[in-house]
C-alpha cells in the first residue's frame, strides 16, 4: 500500500472516529442542563457556616468534659486553620463549640463564586480535618465514628452587616457558655440532677446566672478561660519567623471581643480587602498555625 493509499485510510478513520465522539457528546451531553447557577452576588461577604450534626451524640460517645473540653475547641481550631491555609481568600474565621464560621472576602472569586462549590470544598477540608488532627489533641481516645457538619452560605453586602453577623455569633457565645458553666457547676458542684439544675436556671437573666454561680459553685465566671467565653477568631499575619529572615504567613487564634470596634481598628486590612501587612509586634512563642503554601 503506498503512502498515499495510508493516508487516505488514516483519514476515514478519523472521521469515523471524530463523528463517533461527538455523537457521544451530544447524546449524553444533555445532563449538564439539568445544572444550574448557583453564583453568589458580586460585592458581598460570602459567609459559610459549619455546624456540628447530631454533636450532642458525638460529644456524648466520646465523653468530652463538661461544660468545655478544651482538646476539643483546639481540634476545632485547628481544622479551621486548614481551611484558611488551602483557600487565601478566607480572610477570618470565627468559632466556637461545634461550629464555625468562614469569612470570604467580598472580592473573592473562588471557583467563580459557585455556592455549592465553595460550601462543600470548605466542609470537606474541614471535617476530613477533624479526623486527620484527632490523634493530635485525643492521643487517649479512640476516634470512634467520624463527625459530620452541615454547612450554609449567607451573604452581606455591607461591612456592618457582617460585623453583625459575628458580634451575634460572639453574644450567642457567651450567652450558651454562661448557662453550661452554671448548669454543668450545679450538677457537679451541687450534686443537683439535670432536671432539677434546669429548674433552677428556668427564666434566669445573665447577672442571676452569675450570682447562682458564684454563691452556689464558688465560680467567678469572669475567670473562666477566654476560648470559652469569647470563642475563638483566627486571623492571618506577615510576620518574620527565627532563625530565617524570610516573611512566613501564620495563622493565630485569638480569643478576644470582636463586637467593640478596637478588633477592626487593629486589623482594618479585613475589611478593606488589603493584603496582610508585616506584624513587627509578633512573639514566636505564641501560638499560631503555619501557613506551607507562603
Amino acid at each position: 500500500m503506498s503512502l498515499r493509499d495510508w493516508h487516505r485510510v488514516l483519514h476515514i478513520y478519523a472521521k469515523e472516529f471524530s463523528t463517533s465522539k461527538a455523537m457521544a457528546k451530544s447524546k449524553y451531553e444533555y445532563v449538564r442542563s439539568f445544572e444550574f447557577e448557583d453564583r453568589c452576588l458580586q460585592n458581598c461577604w460570602i459567609v459559610v457556616r459549619l455546624d456540628g450534626r447530631s454533636f450532642h451524640r458525638f460529644t456524648s460517645s466520646h465523653k468530652f468534659e463538661k461544660p468545655n473540653d478544651k482538646r476539643a475547641l483546639e481540634l476545632m481550631n485547628r481544622s479551621a486553620a486548614a481551611v484558611m491555609e488551602e483557600f487565601r481568600d478566607v480572610s477570618l474565621a470565627y468559632g466556637q463549640s461545634d461550629e464555625y464560621s468562614f469569612i470570604l472576602r467580598k472580592n473573592t472569586d473562588l471557583y467563580n463564586r459557585r455556592q455549592s462549590k465553595i460550601m462543600s470544598a470548605i466542609n470537606s477540608i474541614f471535617s476530613s480535618s477533624y479526623v486527620y488532627y484527632w490523634n493530635t489533641y485525643f492521643e487517649d481516645k479512640k476516634l470512634l465514628y467520624p463527625p459530620s457538619f452541615d454547612a450554609r452560605i449567607v451573604l452581606y453586602p455591607t461591612d456592618q452587616n457582617l460585623r453583625d453577623y459575628l458580634s451575634w455569633r460572639q453574644a450567642d457565645t457567651h450567652i450558651n457558655n454562661l448557662y453550661n458553666t452554671a448548669f454543668w457547676g450545679l450538677i457537679s458542684m451541687k450534686g443537683l440532677s439535670n432536671n432539677e439544675a434546669e429548674k433552677v436556671l428556668s427564666g434566669t437573666v445573665s447577672s442571676e446566672k452569675n450570682e447562682i454561680l458564684f454563691k452556689e459553685c464558688g465560680t467567678n465566671y469572669n475567670n473562666e478561660l477566654p476560648i470559652y467565653r469569647k470563642g475563638t477568631v483566627l486571623v492571618r499575619k506577615l510576620v518574620n519567623l527565627p532563625p530565617s529572615k524570610s516573611k512566613k504567613h501564620v495563622i493565630c487564634p485569638l480569643h478576644v471581643d470582636i463586637i467593640g470596634d478596637s478588633f477592626w481598628e487593629e486589623y482594618n486590612e479585613i475589611l478593606n480587602s488589603k493584603d496582610v501587612i508585616l506584624n513587627k509586634d509578633f512573639k514566636p512563642d505564641d501560638i499560631f498555625y503555619l501557613v506551607k503554601r507562603s
